[in-house]
């Protein structure tokens, strides 16, 4: 009887803990199985994803993720795909990632973006959501403190994954709370210290978005809410780390006019 009492008030720790601390009780691979999921699914719908079919931009965008990847924090670069698809849509303003790093950018935002550390911090950010495994830390806390206290004793633990597929359809399981999108920022700053570019410049993509109105910017801030702090964390993240001004060199401005020239 002590035994039981014990294992059930372990597996109620567990649980409360999971519920509320941002537990993840599935393993990383299944994000890596989610996002090549997701990516089929994406590729069967090539009327709202209509994948841009020119390597020359494509392999541009793979080469900074490839980069950015590179950061000693990056912990999944192994297991996770990380492999980049352009959606060949000028009126959407937006980039995701799918769990197990499935990265999609659309040419509306690389229109917009003025320069490769740019583009470079949006990837950073999406490369945060795979990498601190923001989706399933979601379905994990959306699964309820009953059905976790469930397979935390060892019971109905098959139900786990067919609850889990059925509480997020398709793309609505990338909708990111603030909480997420405020910790891609850091790791987003912390991976572009570790590369070319410069760390502060997801400051100028908040300008970009603050700038503009309509469908487009609604879309984007549907699945990446923001709020004045975002703004400002950046902007103390760049005081914090001293940074000097940006220039040509770790903005990389005239190279990146060249790849725009090549979109549609």
């Amino acid at each position: 009887m002590k035994q039981i009492l014990l294992r059930a008030a372990i597996a109620i720790a567990v649980t409360i803990g999971a519920v509320t601390c941002g537990v993840n009780i599935f393993p990383a691979s299944y994000d890596a199985q989610l996002g090549a999921n997701l990516d089929q699914e994406i590729r069967r719908n090539p009327r709202e994803y209509p994948v841009l079919n020119d390597e020359r931009v494509r392999s541009a965008v793979q080469a900074m993720v490839n980069e950015i990847i590179r950061s000693p924090l990056v912990e999944y670069r192994d297991r996770f795909a990380y492999k980049v698809s352009i959606i060949n849509d000028p009126n959407t303003l937006n980039a995701f990632c799918t769990p197990g790093g499935y990265i999609y950018v659309y040419t509306g935002l690389m229109k917009v973006v003025d320069n490769e550390a740019t583009l470079a911090a949006v990837l950073g950010h999406e490369i945060a959501h795979a990498e601190r495994r923001h989706a399933t830390k979601r379905m994990t806390k959306a699964l309820g403190a009953q059905l976790l206290l469930d397979i935390a004793l060892g019971n109905n633990s098959s139900r786990t994954t067919e609850l889990a597929a059925n509480l997020f359809v398709g793309l609505a399981l990338l909708k990111n709370s603030r909480d997420d999108e405020a910790e891609s920022d850091e790791y987003s700053f912390r991976y572009l210290q570790t590369t070319r570019w410069y760390p502060g410049a997801l400051g100028f993509f908040f300008e970009k978005i603050k700038s503009r109105s309509g469908g487009a910017i609604e879309r984007l801030l549907s699945t990446h809410p923001l709020p004045q702090d975002r703004i400002e964390a950046n902007a103390e993240r760049v005081r914090k780390a001293n940074l000097p001004p940006p220039t040509e060199a770790n903005l990389r401005s005239q190279p990146y006019q060249e790849l725009k020239r090549l979109l549609p």
